[in-house]
C-alpha cells in the first residue's frame, strides 16, 4: 500500500542544510493499523506528510499503492490524494463557515459527485459516527470530540485505502480519545489502513505496530 524506500528530505535555512530524514525505509501494507511515534522534530510528521503527498522528497523512492510518487504535478498530486487518502488532525480542519454535514461532503464536491448524492452519503457518515442529529451544526456549536467525529467522517467519505492521522487525540481528553481511536478500530476491521502519528503510549499500544523515529531514522 504505501512503499517507502531510502526517502530523505532537506529543509534549507538561512546558514545550513538541514537534514530531517535520512534514508527512511517503510512500508505500510494494506488493512494495516500502525503508529508512528517520535520526539518533536524526529521526523515523524515530515514522514506523514510526504505520506499524504503534502511534502515533496529529495532522494528515494515513494509508491502509493503502486503508483510512484515523484515529479508529479500538483492536479494529478491532489486527484491521488483525493482518491487514495484521508486525513485527520490534531486541530480538526472544518471550515467554520460550513455545517457537519457540509464538511463530511466537502471530498466528494471535488469528485464532481452531484449534490443530493453526495449530502446523502453525507448523511450515512455523520449516523455511523454518531452525529447524525448534528448535521445541520457548525464547528463552533460542537464540542472537540463532536468536531473530531466530523473530520473523521469527512476522511473516510470517499472511501480511502488509508487514513493518516497526524495526533489525532492530541486535542481531547482521555475518555474521548478512545472514542475516536474505536472508531478507528471499526473503520479498520473494513479494511481501511491507519497511520497514526502520536506522543501517547496508550494510543500506540492499541495500534498492531508502533514504529518509532529518531533523528530521522526509523529505529530499529
Amino acid at each position: 500500500m504505501i512503499e517507502i524506500r531510502g526517502i530523505h528530505k532537506y529543509y534549507s535555512t538561512e546558514f545550513n542544510k538541514l537534514n530531517v530524514l535520512k534514508g527512511i525505509d517503510l512500508t505500510i501494507n494494506e488493512g494495516e493499523f500502525v503508529s508512528i511515534m517520535g520526539s518533536s522534530g524526529s521526523g515523524k510528521s515530515t514522514l506523514l506528510n510526504i505520506a499524504g503527498i503534502l511534502d515533496e522528497y529529495d532522494y528515494g523512492d515513494y509508491f502509493l499503492d503502486g503508483t510512484l510518487i515523484k515529479g508529479m504535478s500538483q492536479t494529478k498530486a491532489a486527484l491521488l490524494r483525493n482518491e487514495k487518502i484521508g486525513f485527520v488532525f490534531q486541530s480538526f480542519n472544518l471550515l467554520p463557515f460550513k455545517t457537519a454535514k457540509e464538511n463530511v461532503a466537502l471530498p466528494l464536491y471535488y469528485q464532481k459527485m452531484p449534490r443530493e448524492e453526495r449530502q446523502e452519503l453525507a448523511m450515512k457518515y455523520l449516523e455511523r459516527v454518531g452525529l447524525k442529529e448534528w448535521a445541520d451544526h457548525y464547528p463552533n456549536q460542537m464540542s472537540g470530540g463532536q468536531q473530531q467525529r466530523v473530520a473523521i467522517a469527512r476522511a473516510l467519505i470517499s472511501k480511502p485505502k488509508v487514513i493518516l492521522a497526524d495526533e489525532p487525540t492530541g486535542a481531547l481528553d482521555s475518555v474521548t480519545s478512545e472514542e475516536v481511536i474505536d472508531l478507528f478500530k471499526q473503520f479498520n476491521e473494513e479494511g481501511v489502513a491507519f497511520v497514526i502519528v502520536t506522543h501517547e503510549q496508550e494510543i500506540a499500544n492499541d495500534t498492531s505496530r508502533c514504529i518509532k523515529v529518531k533523528d530521522g531514522l526509523i529505529e530499529n
